[in-house]
């Protein structure tokens, strides 16, 4: 996207130039001699000066675009390397997730596990099992 945005706005520039060079040259061939042949060289020295300062600029985005996230589309010679070192920290995050749900699950089996054994050990009257705030009563005797 951002390529067809660049290529967008130098065809714009491009046409913008043309446009500016027609109106100047219909209006160059009235003037005398020496004045136009100042014009022409100005106008060479203007287009030389910006076909430098757009190399310049090509290529110095290219050297800060080294980053494998930015660029991971690009073929701009990324190895193998440098895009699996991108995709490491969403494989450690995905695994962190996951052992994060393990744990808690083996949590709360083993917190259902107490109150069972706790149920199952205790010598209580059978009415206490059918009380609703009975696992209420357990945890809050811990």
């Amino acid at each position: 996207m951002t390529n067809s945005l660049q290529k967008r706005a130098d065809i714009l520039q491009d046409r913008f130039g043309l446009k500016t060079a027609s109106c100047l040259s219909a209006g160059a061939a009235d003037l005398p001699y020496d004045i136009s042949e100042r014009l022409r060289a100005a106008r060479v020295q203007a287009v030389s000066k910006r076909k430098i300062a757009k190399m310049e600029t090509s290529g110095s985005v290219v050297n800060a675009g080294s980053s494998a996230a930015l660029t991971w589309g690009s073929d701009d010679g990324l190895s193998w390397w440098a895009r699996i070192g991108s995709v490491v920290p969403l494989i450690a995050l995905v695994v962190g997730l996951l052992a994060i749900n393990s744990i808690q699950s083996d949590n709360r089996a083993q917190e259902v596990a107490e109150v069972d054994a706790a149920l199952l050990t205790d010598e209580l009257p059978p009415a206490a099992f059918a009380d609703p705030g009975f696992v209420q009563f357990l945890k809050a005797t811990r």
